[in-house]
Order: C-alpha cells, then sequence, then structure tokens
C-alpha cells in the first residue's frame, strides 16, 4: 500500500486523556497495532490513557461509548480477516458504523485502527510490526489526537 498523500500529523496532545480500546482476535497484529498507538499518544505527550481489550471487532463500539463519555479522544483498534462466509463484512460495517456513530454523537474524536484485510499477511503488513509497511495504530491515535486539539481550538 501507499502512503502517498498521507498528511504529515504532529500535533501537543499533553493535557489530553486517551482511551484506546482493542479487540483480542488475531494478537500478532494486535500487538503491533497496540505498540503504534502507544507510541503515537507518547510522541504527542498524552500521558493519561486508558486501555481496554474487548473481544473481538464486534464489541469495539459499544466500549468506545461508554469511554467517549469521560476521555476527549479514543482510538479503537481491531483486525477482521476474510473468510469463506459473509461474517466479515457484517463485522466490518458493524465496526466502521458503530464507531461513527460513537463519534458523531458523542463529539469524541475516535481513531479508526480497524484492520479490514483479505489475508493475514495483509493485516501483519499494516500493523506496525518490524518489516510492516504501514503502522495502522500510529496513524488512528495520531489522527485522533489531531482531531481533539482542532476541536478544543475550534
Amino acid at each position: 500500500m501507499t502512503r502517498q498523500g498521507a498528511p504529515a500529523v504532529t500535533v501537543d496532545g499533553t493535557g489530553l486523556r486517551a482511551a484506546v480500546v482493542a479487540a483480542s482476535w488475531h494478537e500478532r497484529a494486535m500487538a503491533g497495532l497496540l505498540d503504534g498507538a502507544a507510541r503515537a499518544l507518547a510522541e504527542a505527550g498524552v500521558a493519561d490513557v486508558t486501555t481496554v481489550r474487548v473481544p473481538g471487532t464486534f464489541e469495539l463500539p459499544v466500549a468506545a461509548a461508554r469511554l467517549a463519555g469521560s476521555h476527549d479522544l479514543v482510538v479503537a483498534l481491531g483486525v477482521v480477516i476474510r473468510g469463506g462466509t459473509p461474517h466479515f463484512e457484517y463485522i466490518c460495517q458493524a465496526a466502521a458504523l458503530g464507531l461513527t456513530e460513537v463519534a458523531v454523537r458523542t463529539g469524541t474524536p475516535v481513531g479508526f485502527g480497524v484492520l479490514t484485510c483479505d489475508t493475514e499477511a495483509q493485516a501483519l503488513d499494516r500493523a506496525g510490526l518490524p518489516g510492516s509497511t504501514e503502522d495502522k495504530g500510529h496513524e488512528a491515535a495520531s489522527a485522533a489526537v489531531a482531531t481533539a486539539r482542532a476541536l478544543r481550538t475550534a
């Protein structure tokens, strides 16, 4: 994948309170996503971080909704890999629509770090692991911090 056109996001998140909500499926990719999000939050100066693990990607919206009221931003992390049934489409759509609804309803930025991939290799390549070409956990956290800061100054 290309990062062509991606903005360079650097922002001061000092004083912001963050929640990271992470699914438990696909532990290797999730470890990379969690590490990337933690690095992005630390680089931005966000010191107050709550991390909550949920069983799967389907559970991300309800956890994000609960945490959005007491945090300045939420980072949602998950991995869904296409299988041989329509399950992939249902879970991906539910997560995307649910997390969007949380952000719009609460006004709390939600960084979307949910990998929706055809193969495990694609997920690992986007998870920010050594040798990965992308770091979606870092990107999702950076975007959420930048949006939270922008909304504070709007």
